[in-house]
């Protein structure tokens, strides 16, 4: 686990954050919006894991949900909360550990939970963690959104394979879409996952 920190914690002091800047993902902005096939999700407390600089928080806040963004390095939320400020969203920013949700102070109840790249990045034990945690704060029909890269997908990301994140999510949430997500990046594949909790 440290070194994963270590790793995003020197990334953003040298400023290699290749991550920052992009669009919100299609898939993310139809669940939000809505489209002719589909309502928009109704607003409620959103939860947004591994949040960096805090796009898709406040994007989340301008579209009326009350928004808790948190991320380990303490770096990119100086810059989420002055970004915030800026645009006028209300968000909260918490250093906190996704492995730990449970014990960080954060609230529970999430009726949306986003993670924009953040278990693509984790190892196997933390993968287990952050779905008992994601699980725990989540409301009982809560809505989790991932976008992640597949492994080899993009040099130095672990990347995780639509097998294993069904594996992993299969005991307490149900698959209800994945496909292709070229909004994140569109030089690598990516894609969305998006579950929902089974009380």
């Amino acid at each position: 686990m440290a070194s994963r920190h270590t790793r995003f914690r020197l990334f953003y002091r040298i400023g290699f954050t290749p991550w920052e800047g992009h669009a919100i993902g299609q898939g993310l902005r139809d669940l939000i919006e809505g489209t002719a096939d589909s309502p928009a999700l109704p607003t409620g407390s959103a939860l947004d894991v591994g949040c960096g600089t805090g796009d898709s928080a406040i994007y989340l806040a301008q579209h009326g949900w009350k928004v808790t963004g948190v991320d380990y390095v303490a770096k990119p939320l100086e810059k989420a909360r002055a970004k915030a400020g800026a645009a006028g969203a209300s968000v909260n920013f918490a250093r906190a550990d996704v492995t730990q949700l449970s014990q960080e102070g954060i609230g529970s109840g999430f009726d949306l939970i986003v993670d924009n790249g953040c278990i693509h990045n984790m190892s196997g034990t933390d993968r287990e963690a952050y779905v008992r945690e994601v699980s725990a704060v989540a409301a009982p029909d809560a809505r989790l959104y991932i976008v992640a890269f597949p492994p080899g997908g993009r040099f130095g990301v672990p990347g995780i394979d639509h097998a294993e994140m069904e594996r992993r999510f299969a005991p307490g949430w149900t698959l209800l879409s994945t496909g292709d997500e070229r909004e994140l990046d569109d030089k690598t594949p990516t894609y969305y996952y998006l579950f929902q909790r089974r009380p």
